[in-house]
């Protein structure tokens, strides 16, 4: 069974509350439970900070050890030289993943210090990235 971990990055604690015309209504909690069943396959964690050190962190910690990272680093993915330094350091491999479509909002959006150091990107298709993320480590 492969371990896989979502780590998710600053406000996204606030899904299903903050801004649903663009992140939807309904909690990340709830959705992973869904992911858990549509996913029996893989063993899944889940890991949500708002702070940039402790993505790092955990990214480093996982980064050698588990099977795939499914990382939205939300606002830090534009301005995140070390969370990139980060995911280029680890062996494990990360698929970067947005809920919407970053190049349809505000042009400092547009940037990403991640996608070089990632194996793919997923964007603009809401909670479901995250399971396209998941059928590509299948």
């Amino acid at each position: 069974m492969k371990n896989i971990i979502i780590i998710n990055g600053p406000n996204l604690n606030l899904l299903g509350k903050r801004e649903p015309d663009i992140y939807g209504s309904q909690s990340f909690d709830s959705f992973f439970e869904t992911l858990q069943g549509d996913f029996p396959q893989f063993k899944l964690d889940y890991f949500q900070s708002n702070i940039e050190g402790e993505l790092i962190d955990k990214l480093h910690e996982v980064g050698f050890s588990y099977d795939g990272i499914i990382l939205n680093a939300a606002a830090y993915t534009h301005t995140s030289v070390g969370i990139g330094d980060a995911v280029k350091g680890i062996s494990t491999p990360v698929i970067e993943v947005h809920i919407s479509n970053t190049y349809s909002r505000e042009e400092f959006r547009h940037h990403s210090f991640i996608s070089p150091n990632a194996g793919g990107v997923i964007l603009g298709f809401g909670l479901q990235s995250y399971s396209l993320a998941l059928q590509s480590f299948l």
